[in-house]
C-alpha cells in the first residue's frame, strides 16, 4: 500500500478526488453503474460497400426499434400508425419532408401526437444507461429539454401539465421539426452501445465511402481489418499492386462510384489508355458483373469498362510478378503467371500441363521480360499512384481505420478477427516468417498489425515504409496471411483458363478445423480469452444459409457472421447479411432479407425483413459488472478505496471542500 509507485499513483488520483467526500461519491456512482444491464453490442461483417442496407440496419437497430414500438404501443396504436412511427424514427429528415409536402396545412396536431410517442421510445432505449451517459448523447441545444421529458413521468398528475406545456412550447416556437430529428437521432445512438465491424467495408457495393463517413460520426465502434480493407489501406499507402487490384475489382463489378464520387480518383487516363490499347479487342472475358436491376444497359459504356478492366488486370499481373521477384521470402512461387504464357501457341503452362488460353491478345506483353511495364503503362501507373496518395478523403478514411481498427480484438469474452489464425493440420499454431523472425497466433497478429501501421507516417524510415507498403499485397494473397490463408490466389487462371482444376484455391487448416470445439478452445486460451461463455466471431467466408448451413459452429463456440451483405453474394448465401446482437440477456443472430432502397423505405415505409435466431441465452441478466468495462471500473473502485484509506491514515492530506 505504501510503496513509492502506489503513493505516486494515489497522489495523481487525489488531484481529481481531493477529499474523502469526493472519493466516496465516485465509489457510490461507480457501484451503481456496475449494477446496470450491459449495453447492447452489434456485430456485422463483410458489408462490402452496401451502405443503404448497412445504414438501415443501424437505424432500425436490427429490428429492435420496431419491437420496442410494438411493446410500447401495441395496445393503443394501429399497425399502420406504428409502422409510420418506425419509418419516421429511421429517416426523420426525409420522412418529415414527405409529410410536410403532403399536408394540407398546420402540422401542430401531428407534432402534438408524435413528440410524446418519440419521447417514450427514447425513454425505453435509454433505460439501461446512467443519466450522465444519456446526457452525453444529447445535442446541446435540446439537452436540457430532452432530459426533462425523459425523466418526468406523464402519469404523475403534478407533472402532467408541466410535460404537456413543454411539448406545446416546442411546437409554438417552431422547433418541433428540429426536435423530432434530434430525438430520432438520439434513439439511433442509444439503441446500439457498441458496434463491432469484423472487416471488409470496401469493394463490391457502391458506398464504402458513405459507410466511412458515417463511422466518422460515431465514437463507439471498432473494426477488425479484413482483406479488402487491407487492400485499400495498401492502395492509400501507395502500393501500386494494391492500387491495380482496387481498380480491377471496382471495374469487375461496374462500381466506380466509390473511386470517382467518393475519393476523386481520376479514371480518365486509364480509360484513354484502354480504348487505345484494346480498341479492336472485344474483351469478352472482362465484361463487368452488371446487376440488371441497376439498369446499366449502355453497350458502349459496358465495352469501355471491359477494356479498362482488362488493361488494369494485365498491369496488376505485371506488378505482382515484380513483387514476387523482390520478395522471395514470401514463398509465393506458384504465381509466375505471365512467364508461363506461350503467346505463339496460345497456351499457358500450369503445374506441368499446357492449357489453352481463352484470350491471347496481350499487346503490351514482352515475352522476354513479361513483368516489365510498357512506357505507356508505366506512365499510367504513376498517374494512378498520384491520384490515390493525394486523395484527402481516402487518407482521412484510412486514418479512421487505423485509429479504430486492429487485426483482432478481445471484447467481453469474445475473440474477434476477420478471417483466420494460421494453423497446422494438427491444430497447432502455424509459424510464419516476418522480416526474418517467426511468429504464430496472437504474436503473429500483433506483428502484422505493427508492420501495417509502419506503412503510414511513422519514425521507422523510408525503407521500412516501402517494405510495409508491399506487405499489404502479401496480406491480400499470401498463403500464410491471416486475411487470406489459402494455398494461392487464382485470379489469372479464372480470367484466362477454362478448366476449373486451375481455379482451385486450397483453404488453410483453420477453415477445416474451426468446427472442432477443442481447436476453438485452444485458440481462446492462447489469446487469453476468459469467461463463463466465450466465443470466436469471424466473417470472411459466406455462410450458405439458403442451403441450410448453420453459422453457429463448434458447439456454439464459433460464430461466422458473413451472411452476404453485398448483392453479389445473395445468390451464394441465400440471404442478405447477419447482425449478431449481444445484449444483457444473451446472443441473438438476426438474419436479414434483401433491402430494396432507402428511397422506397422512406416513401413506402418498407423495412428489412429479419428473422431472429436465439444463439445463447444467459441464466441471469448480464450487468456492467460482468463486462470488460466493469472490470476496469472495479479496478478504479479499488484504487479509490486505497485513496480513502490514505486520507484516513493521513498519508495524503485532504484538500478543503469548496
Amino acid at each position: 500500500m505504501t510503496n513509492d509507485t502506489n503513493m505516486r499513483l494515489l497522489q495523481l488520483l487525489s488531484q481529481k478526488f481531493p477529499n474523502s467526500e469526493r472519493a466516496s461519491a465516485e465509489i457510490i456512482n461507480l457501484e451503481a453503474i456496475l449494477s446496470l444491464p450491459k449495453g447492447t453490442e452489434h456485430f456485422v461483417a463483410d458489408i462490402h460497400g452496401e451502405h443503404e442496407a448497412f445504414l438501415h440496419i443501424l437505424r432500425n437497430a436490427s429490428g429492435n426499434i420496431k419491437r420496442k414500438v410494438h411493446d410500447l404501443f401495441g395496445d393503443t396504436l394501429s399497425d399502420e400508425v406504428m409502422h409510420d412511427l418506425c419509418t419516421l424514427i429511421y429517416y426523420p429528415e426525409k420522412r418529415l419532408e414527405m409529410i410536410e409536402d403532403s399536408a394540407d396545412g398546420d402540422l401542430s396536431d401531428f407534432y402534438a401526437r408524435t413528440l410524446p410517442q418519440l419521447i417514450q421510445v427514447c425513454r425505453s432505449v435509454s433505460s439501461k444507461y446512467t443519466r450522465s451517459k444519456v446526457r452525453k448523447a444529447l445535442p446541446k441545444q435540446f439537452a436540457y429539454i430532452i432530459e426533462e421529458l425523459l425523466h418526468e413521468s406523464p402519469n404523475d398528475d403534478d407533472k402532467d401539465v408541466y410535460v404537456r406545456r413543454i411539448v406545446e412550447t416546442i411546437i409554438q416556437t417552431g422547433q418541433a421539426r428540429n426536435f423530432i430529428v434530434t430525438v430520432c437521432n438520439v434513439i439511433h445512438r442509444l439503441s446500439i452501445d457498441q458496434l463491432h465491424i469484423l472487416g471488409d467495408i470496401f469493394d463490391r457495393g457502391p458506398g464504402a465511402h458513405i459507410i466511412m463517413d458515417y463511422l466518422l460520426t460515431r465514437e463507439n465502434f471498432d473494426v477488425q481489418w479484413g482483406n479488402h480493407d487491407a487492400l485499400w489501406m495498401g492502395a492509400a499507402a501507395g502500393c501500386d499492386a494494391c492500387i491495380a487490384i482496387v481498380l480491377r475489382l471496382s471495374l469487375r463489378f461496374a462500381n466506380m462510384a466509390t473511386l470517382e464520387d467518393g475519393y476523386g480518383i481520376n479514371l480518365l487516363p486509364l480509360a484513354t489508355f484502354a480504348m487505345e490499347t484494346y480498341a479492336d479487342d472485344p474483351c469478352l472475358r472482362f465484361l463487368p458483373h452488371v446487376r440488371a436491376e441497376e439498369g446499366e444497359t449502355d453497350e458502349k459504356h459496358i465495352r469501355l469498362i471491359a477494356q479498362m478492366h482488362k488493361a488494369i488486370s494485365v498491369i496488376q499481373f505485371k506488378l505482382e510478378g515484380q513483387l514476387i521477384r523482390q520478395h522471395p521470402e514470401w514463398n509465393i512461387d506458384r504465381r509466375g503467371t505471365l512467364e508461363n504464357i506461350d503467346l505463339q501457341g496460345g497456351t499457358y503452362r500450369f503445374e506441368g500441363k499446357d492449357y489453352p488460353l481463352l484470350d491471347s491478345f496481350l499487346p503490351t506483353l514482352d515475352v522476354n521480360d513479361p513483368y516489365r511495364l510498357s512506357p505507356e503503362e508505366e506512365e499510367l501507373v504513376e498517374r494512378l499512384h498520384h491520384s490515390f496518395v493525394i486523395s484527402e478523403k481516402l487518407q482521412k478514411h484510412i486514418r479512421c481505420l487505423l485509429s479504430h481498427g486492429s487485426m483482432f480484438t478481445v471484447c467481453n469474452s469474445n475473440l474477434l478477427f476477420h478471417a483466420s489464425v494460421p494453423l497446422n493440420a494438427d491444430g497447432s499454431l502455424r509459424e510464419v516468417e516476418i522480416d526474418g523472425n517467426t511468429y504464430c497466433g496472437c504474436e503473429l497478429m500483433q506483428q502484422i498489425e505493427l508492420k501495417m501501421r509502419t506503412a503510414f507516417p511513422s519514425p521507422y524510415g523510408e525503407s521500412a515504409k516501402s517494405t510495409a507498403r508491399d506487405f499489404f499485397w502479401y496480406l491480400w494473397c499470401g498463403p500464410d496471411s491471416p486475411l487470406f490463408d489459402k494455398s494461392r490466389m487464382t485470379t489469372f487462371e479464372r480470367y484466362f483458363l477454362a478448366d476449373s482444376v486451375t481455379h482451385h484455391e486450397e483453404k488453410g487448416a483453420y477453415y477445416q478445423l474451426r468446427e472442432n470445439p477443442q481447436v476453438c478452445a485452444d485458440l481462446l486460451d492462447h489469446f487469453g480469452v476468459e469467461g463463463e461463455t466465450r466465443h470466436i466471431i469471424n466473417g470472411h467466408v459466406p455462410v450458405h444459409a439458403g442451403q441450410g448451413e448453420n453459422p453457429v459452429k463448434a458447439d456454439g463456440m464459433l460464430m461466422v457472421i458473413d451472411g452476404g451483405f453485398a448483392k453479389a453474394y445473395h445468390h451464394t448465401t441465400g440471404i442478405a447479411g447477419y447482425t449478431l446482437v449481444y445484449h444483457s440477456r444473451g446472443f441473438e443472430l438476426i438474419q436479414h432479407e434483401p433491402f430494396t432502397s432507402t428511397q422506397e423505405a422512406v416513401a413506402k415505409g418498407t423495412d428489412i425483413k429479419s428473422s431472429k435466431q436465439i444463439v445463447e441465452m444467459m441464466g441471469r441478466r448480464i450487468r456492467v459488472r460482468d463486462t470488460d468495462k466493469g472490470m476496469h471500473l472495479q479496478q478504479h473502485i479499488g484504487d479509490l478505496h486505497q485513496l480513502l484509506q490514505a486520507y484516513r491514515q493521513g498519508l495524503i492530506k485532504e484538500k478543503a471542500k469548496r
